[in-house]
């Protein structure tokens, strides 16, 4: 017998872009993606959707800033108490950043400075029980 043939089996294909899949594991949406989910239109659609059960909670518990959604009224409300919940309100007060903002700084343009937007946490209608 001789020396098997098979080398360097631990740099196969499956594995050679772990750290990506670990990175885009959790990816959420981003701000400007946010930022038009909060317009009155979408927004009714996104906390009244239909039930459907391959959603957490049924779809019927959902955090519009975040973009998830959760089991439960009371999961809900606690997660509005968190700090991952207030500090992507504070960055979605600031206004999303537009193509005339990209020719302004690429010297098409004089510097405005961005917006500041108002950003409660969406009202909540049932009462826990």
């Amino acid at each position: 017998m001789g020396k098997s043939k098979q080398v360097g089996n631990h740099k196969s294909d499956k594995k050679k872009h772990i750290s990506k899949t670990w990175k885009t594991k959790r990816r959420t949406k981003d701000l400007d993606q946010i930022h038009s989910d909060m317009k009155p239109d979408t927004a009714t659609k996104l906390l009244n959707q239909e039930v459907d059960y391959d959603v957490t909670g049924c779809a019927q518990h959902y955090c519009l800033h975040c973009a998830r959604y959760f089991t439960d009224m009371r999961s809900l409300k606690e997660h509005f108490k968190t700090k991952g919940h207030k500090k992507r309100l504070k960055l979605l007060r600031e206004e999303p950043y537009t193509q005339a903002e990209a020719e302004r700084a690429a010297g098409m343009g004089s510097y405005i400075a961005p917006k500041k937007v108002e950003v409660k946490t969406q009202n909540v209608e049932e009462d826990m029980d």
